[in-house]
């Protein structure tokens, strides 16, 4: 019995490293093709604890949201440090009105940050997703395929209405421009 369990830790422990070995091609060939242009990196915010916002929610009133914490920033700046160990130029970091996502784009340090309401979240908000999505696909419209990536900062359900993918605290979804407002989901690179 110890000998079978023994072979079943080994096959285990190979299995994760192959997929370990997997993921890190994956995200390698990604960060290339950031790189290269003509994709967007839509991030969800780095770490804040909890879910939703408080009751009180205001925008332009971090006290009132929930926000990142010490993890959360360190994520986001080892974001950042990937973007630059990587060569990724971008042409523009867009965020959402929320405090997390700005913070979020400014300690990735890779460019001004702009905010862009058509990021902002959708979490108890269903009544905005169309307006939102159509404004969002205005802006794709204007990206060239064969111009600088561009950088988004938005939310878990902002991310998942528009690109159909849902991502954990830091995730980057990385959308390949294929003309006229169009793109494909080219992958997922995991929280740094």
């Amino acid at each position: 019995m110890t000998a079978a369990l023994a072979r079943t830790g080994i096959a285990a422990a190979l299995l994760v490293a192959l997929f370990a070995s997997a993921a890190a091609a994956e995200s390698a060939g990604l960060w290339r093709a950031l790189a290269s242009g003509g994709h967007v990196a839509m991030i969800r915010h780095a770490y804040a604890p909890g879910t939703g916002d408080p009751a009180n929610f205001r925008i332009g009133d971090c006290g009132t949201q929930r926000n990142l914490d010490d993890t959360g920033r360190a994520q986001a700046r080892r974001a950042g440090a990937a973007f630059r160990d990587n060569n990724v130029t971008v042409a523009r970091v867009l965020s959402s009105e929320w405090c997390r996502c700005q913070e979020t784009a400014r300690l990735l340090d890779i460019g001004a940050v702009e905010t862009f309401p058509a990021l902002n979240s959708l979490h108890g908000r269903p009544e905005n997703e169309e307006a939102q999505v159509r404004a969002l696909r205005a802006f794709f419209r204007d990206l060239a395929p064969d111009g600088p990536s561009v950088v988004m900062v938005s939310h878990h359900a902002t991310i998942g209405a528009f690109a159909g993918a849902y991502p954990q605290s830091g995730a980057i979804v990385v959308l390949k421009l294929t003309g006229g407002g169009g793109f494909e989901v080219a992958g997922s690179i995991p929280p740094s």
